[in-house]
């Protein structure tokens, strides 16, 4: 990582904007981020994107772009490398669980064929290290200050290739399953386009936790990926919908509650098996 990068400024390079073409002619967008799996310890491991699957179903081509790097290995913040992908949809290995609602996209094969082009990319990918364990929800309040990074309504920094921030609070206590479910509430405003974002625990310069004030403190962890939120419709009805891809007019008036469904992180290492 950039050692003059923040936290926070490094998470800037660990998201990507994916915008796609849908079967029924339309364009949606959502959230995608950089993992690392089957991570060993000589450094070797196998690049990801992530993102929802509800966000890349049922589309025809895709693109996102990538900044490149300077000729000191740093960010080279206004130059971006466009990729556009055909069978897009074909290109994602879903979660093994179907119903959960992930999906991945190994990137190797695009970066060794943009190195044949003597372009190299800077992204930061978020690892294991950073998935919490049970001691890590023990020490969380249960009502904890959330950070989501992504690009709600399509939302970008275009020039620069950066995403949005936005903060939040755990709904629902991380350390339980939600419904029975690998999952867990949050509330902040989830617009279209936020499908597929990190949700993530950031403290910096001193936390409370369980134990009392950590005073210099700092905590960075990776809580889960965003996928749904709970909509009450005019008629007074609740549903449980995906975070949408795109906004368009619907029949039925749905009202968004501010509160996102989040699949914890720990299902992301379910996908390791997926390769051999």
């Amino acid at each position: 990582m950039e050692e003059n990068f923040t936290p926070v400024e490094q998470l800037s390079y660990s998201t990507v904007r994916i915008e796609a073409d849908s079967t029924d002619g339309g364009v949606s967008t959502g959230t995608g981020f950089f993992f690392k799996l089957k991570e060993n310890a000589d450094g070797s491991h196998i690049p990801v994107i992530v993102t929802n699957k509800h966000v890349v179903s049922n589309t025809t081509k895709g693109r996102f772009q990538l900044t490149l790097k300077d000729g000191s290995g740093k960010p080279s913040v206004r130059d971006h490398f466009s990729f556009e992908l055909d069978q897009f949809e074909k290109r994602w290995i879903p979660h093994p669980d179907g119903s959960t609602d992930l999906c991945v996209m190994p990137i190797a094969p695009l970066l060794n064929l943009a190195k044949e082009q003597n372009k190299e990319f800077y992204f930061i990918s978020l690892t294991k290290e950073l998935l919490p364990t049970a001691a890590d929800f023990n020490d969380m309040f249960g009502m904890d200050d959330i950070t989501m990074v992504g690009y709600p309504i399509g939302i970008w920094d275009s020039v620069h290739n950066l995403p949005v921030f936005r903060r939040g609070i755990t709904a629902s206590n991380p350390k339980n399953d939600w419904n029975d479910r690998k999952e867990f509430l949050i509330d902040c405003a989830c617009f279209p386009g936020s499908s597929g974002s990190p949700v993530l625990l950031i403290n910096i310069g001193g936390y409370f936790s369980r134990k009392g004030m950590n005073l210099g403190g700092k905590r960075l962890k990776l809580l889960g990926v965003l996928y749904a939120g709970p909509q009450h419709t005019a008629t007074g009805e609740i549903e449980i919908i995906n975070v949408p891809t795109k906004q368009q007019p619907i029949a039925v008036s749905r009202i968004p509650s501010n509160l996102g469904i989040v699949i914890k992180s720990e299902k992301l290492l379910d996908f390791e098996n997926s390769f051999s």
